[in-house]
């Protein structure tokens, strides 16, 4: 049941508040007089033992469950009493904050925040929040970090617990990073604080505490693996059959895709998978939905996608055209792959709204004369790109023509 619509105009019955370590003493008078007065008090299990003793002996304690998926069920069985729930100083950095909020709507809850981990970790190190990228491990690959790996970068991260910070050291360390400086705090702002410093190379040393963060200081090697922030990556960044958009193609094709934030790309006849990762690459909420027919390439997909940070790309296996299941619109499409096919174009073009762009790629006559109909049908522009590459012949060397690649190019009105 969403609670969304049914409290529309009701009285807010939902506290949330921010918790740290130093526990019930250092909240806010607000905060403190909401958990003595509250019916039913919510949190993880350490939450609720840093309140045992403020004065809400009545109120029902639930601790979250397991699954953590049926949370919100938990505070809907509760709805309309007096309910605070207990979270980690900022609920709304990277807390429970937006999933309640998204559930039960602004109108139902109120909220009282408390130093947010970001703000205390900037505060032990010195650094300025305004220069770091914070990120969240906790039910999140390592890879999600590949694309921030660059050299003199400084991360904050969240650990997914006490093995977090020996399996980063490890990682950074296969990708050439060895040197890293790694600042490990453990319990911030609690009795059992500590902090320690050592290089990826090194590792942790000793116990670590199962609720720690790491500060990072990239430090990469020569022969580092590091993701460049221009589109048209080296084909060799991608496990792939032949079938994929090369790197100079693709760089005009991204291009020509313009991507801009919170956008979602469909790419028909996805190949390798390189297009919707490059576009997902230009910013962390962009969305990409690749379609293949071939299981083994819809497998190559997943893993490349994996391997350069954006393991959210969604694969779809299936011939090309069909009719598609229920996906969100996209605001662009790219055809790279049997753009000659009976109704493919078409496909694309009838699934974006107006002021979508599509893009189309083709080398073949056929590819061609599909590509030169849609111009005449709807507009756009049409260009070939021709790219030549050094070869050797014999003991010299000389430029070898690739295939010509025609281009389109519209935007639908």
């Amino acid at each position: 049941m969403s609670s969304l619509t049914s409290l529309t105009g009701t009285q807010c019955w939902l506290t949330v508040i921010g918790l740290g370590e130093d526990g019930f003493e250092a909240l806010s008078r607000e905060a403190q007089r909401a958990i003595a007065q509250a019916e039913v008090l919510v949190g993880a299990a350490r939450h609720l033992a840093l309140v045992e003793n403020a004065g809400a002996e009545s109120a029902i304690r639930e601790t979250w469950p397991s699954p953590y998926t049926q949370a919100m069920a938990v505070l809907e069985r509760h709805e309309g009493r007096r309910v605070v729930v207990l979270a980690s100083g900022d609920p709304f950095c990277f807390g429970i904050g937006k999933q309640i909020i998204g559930h039960f709507g602004l109108a139902a809850m109120r909220v009282v925040p408390s130093r947010s981990c970001l703000t205390l970790a900037c505060a032990r190190l010195g650094w300025s929040a305004q220069d770091i990228r914070l990120v969240s491990l906790c039910g999140r690959p390592m890879s999600r970090l590949v694309p921030l790996i660059q050299p003199g970068a400084r991360l904050v991260i969240l650990s997914a617990d006490e093995k977090t910070p020996e399996r980063l050291a490890e990682w950074l360390c296969a990708r050439g990073c060895g040197e890293s400086v790694l600042h490990l705090l453990e319990a911030l702002d609690g009795p059992y604080e500590r902090q320690q410093c050592f290089r990826a190379c090194e590792g942790p040393s000793g116990d670590v505490a199962r609720l720690n963060m790491i500060g990072v200081e990239v430090v990469a090697g020569p022969d580092a693996q590091i993701v460049p922030l221009a589109s048209g990556l080296p084909d060799s960044f991608f496990d792939h059959d032949g079938q994929i958009t090369k790197q100079e193609v693709r760089a005009v094709t991204l291009s020509a895709l313009a991507p801009r934030q919170g956008e979602i790309l469909w790419d028909l006849g996805a190949g390798s998978g390189s297009v919707g990762i490059e576009w997902m690459l230009r910013h962390p909420t962009n969305r990409a939905f690749a379609f293949e027919r071939d299981a083994q390439r819809c497998a190559r997909i997943a893993r490349n996608a994996e391997a350069l940070g954006v393991d959210q790309l969604h694969v779809e296996q299936g011939d090309l055209p069909v009719a598609l299941p229920a996906l969100p619109a996209p605001d662009a499409v790219f055809i790279g792959g049997g753009v000659g096919l009976p109704g493919m174009l078409e496909m694309g073009w009838s699934a974006l709204a107006p002021g979508g762009r599509l893009v189309a790629n083709a080398v073949t006559i056929e590819g061609e004369k599909r590509l030169f109909e849609a111009f005449q049908a709807w507009g756009g522009a049409l260009s070939r790109i021709g790219i030549e590459r050094l070869g050797s012949i014999g003991d010299l060397f000389g430029f070898r023509p690739a295939m010509t690649v025609t281009q389109y190019r519209a935007v639908k009105p």
